[in-house]
């Protein structure tokens, strides 16, 4: 029996069970599509019981309601900050602005290198000498951005 005999068969219900199997997808296959598209199946079954449409409007309001489902999802998830409890976590860079620490390498035609953690950073800023006590200020890629966290004898910084 194909897919069309189908639905001419049993109507609206097709439209409800093929959207409770849509519905079971989603949980073996979790992404927030199928979810749409069983929803969307449910609602054309439950309104082709009080209105009769050809098989045709039937799957294009199906189609108009996945559509729709999928638009508002997309919108919606765009929209909601990303929940975590470390915002940081593939953005290393981005964890060491504010942080202050010694340069391990002079800043030489505005190039140094300072340990951050475990790891040697690429810095830019003004010209200092290795030992010099920097904050990062922010960064570009891996390169961080430094300035003086040190204020000389005159209290100049």
């Amino acid at each position: 029996m194909d897919l069309i005999n189908l639905f001419a068969q049993y109507g609206p219900w097709s439209w409800v069970v093929g959207g409770l199997v849509l519905l079971g997808i989603e949980l073996l296959a979790p992404g927030g599509v199928f979810v749409w598209f069983g929803i969307a199946a449910i609602v054309t079954g439950l309104i082709s019981f009080g209105i009769t449409f050809s098989l045709p409007v039937q799957f294009a309001v199906f189609g108009a309601f996945s559509v729709l489902g999928l638009v508002v999802w997309t919108v919606l998830r765009r929209r909601a900050p990303a929940d975590t409890d470390n915002p940081f976590l593939n953005n290393r860079a981005a964890r060491y602005v504010g942080t202050e620490g010694f340069l391990s390498e002079p800043i030489v035609g505005e190039r140094g290198r300072m340990e951050l953690g475990d790891s040697v950073w690429r810095v830019t800023g003004p010209d200092l000498p290795a030992g010099h006590r920097v904050r990062v200020v922010g960064f570009e890629g891996t390169l961080l951005r430094v300035e003086s966290a040190e204020s000389d004898r005159t209290g100049v910084a």
